[in-house]
């Protein structure tokens, strides 16, 4: 018989889906090649230019191959998200696009996604491998290697300032990815330097509003402080804003160091409020439906699939401000 969504039946034993045949399944479900494909899109949120040029990525790559796309906002809610994905395994949707807000929140809905015979695709961010496998509980995760994005700044940052800095961080979102490997490739990389020391670090939400309160706050309790170093470029307009309010210079009093490389930041290197940043491409249309389309195809893909991020700072600022997002 052959085995399709309609007629099987699907229980969980220990994280391992049973077919109504008896044969455990401890693949991502099946994907059947065909014309076109009503597609899930579950994003985070859209309050920052990173999220709007994902989700515009991915809308017009869907467009472009004539799938439908099913597309929700969990507007900064992991909850919500999770509901989000709920509701489209009830429609009955081909394939799950998922940027996880957070890597813990969102695994059940991801295995209810596998226990519904539809395959989940992770993009942007990853979840805890120790509650979800990919190759076994989703297809694949696709993003940037947030780890190394936080080396490359610490290297750049410490060059920069021959070794020597006294470091506020801006932490991302709290239990997501990007925050958690943004920190370890940072934190890791400065100790290579005696005189890199991080006075404190608190989260602000990836969110600029956040990020400047937080800069605001950190800023007094310490005023010897010499750089900033922010997950995402949003915050790190924030710290700069923060920075003003506080009759510093950006650039001059205190450095600023980010991540994300959004037109915003560019144009704030070309103005000398920002040092560097490092790119984090969020255009994941066109890699995210073809890795879609090899994996319908039977293709057998690694657990991860790297996207490849560039660096800006006053070298090349004025080079990339129009093809920025």
């Amino acid at each position: 018989m052959m085995i399709t969504r309609r007629n099987m039946l699907v229980t969980s034993v220990a994280g391992v889906c049973v077919l109504a045949t008896g044969r455990a399944w401890s693949a991502p479900p099946p994907l059947k090649q065909k014309q076109t494909y009503k597609v899930g899109f579950a994003q985070t949120e859209s309050n920052n230019p990173w999220r709007l040029a994902e989700t515009a990525s991915m809308q017009d790559e869907a467009k472009k191959l004539g799938y439908q796309l099913v597309y929700t906002d969990a507007a900064s809610s992991a909850a919500k998200q999770a509901s989000d994905v709920n509701s489209m395994i009830a429609q009955g949707v081909d394939v799950i696009f998922l940027p996880p807000r957070e890597d813990k929140p969102l695994v059940p809905a991801i295995l209810n996604a596998k226990k519904a015979g539809i395959p989940v695709i992770l993009i942007d961010r990853d979840v805890d491998h120790a509650l979800a496998k990919p190759g076994e509980d989703y297809v694949t995760f696709i993003g940037s290697d947030f780890v190394e994005e936080g080396q490359r700044v610490a290297a750049w940052l410490a060059k920069a300032v021959n070794g020597q800095a006294k470091i506020i961080e801006l932490e991302g979102t709290t239990g997501s990815s990007p925050a958690n490997d943004r920190k370890k490739g940072f934190d890791d990389a400065i100790k290579q330097w005696s005189g890199m020391q991080i006075l404190a670090s608190q989260t602000g939400d990836f969110a600029r509003d956040k990020g400047r309160q937080v800069a605001e706050t950190l800023l007094q309790a310490h005023p010897e402080t010499t750089a900033i170093y922010a997950h995402n470029d949003e915050m790190a307009l924030g710290a700069i804003a923060a920075l003003e309010a506080a009759g510093k210079v950006p650039g001059k009093d205190v450095i600023v160091v980010s991540i994300d490389g959004e037109k915003d930041a560019v144009q704030a290197i070309i103005d000398g409020k920002l040092a560097a940043t490092c790119e984090c491409n969020p255009r994941f249309g066109p890699k995210a439906f073809s890795t879609m389309k090899e994996y319908a195809a039977g293709e057998k893909l690694p657990a991860y699939i790297k996207n490849s991020d560039s660096f800006y700072d006053s070298k090349n600022a004025k080079d990339v401000l129009s093809t920025a997002f």
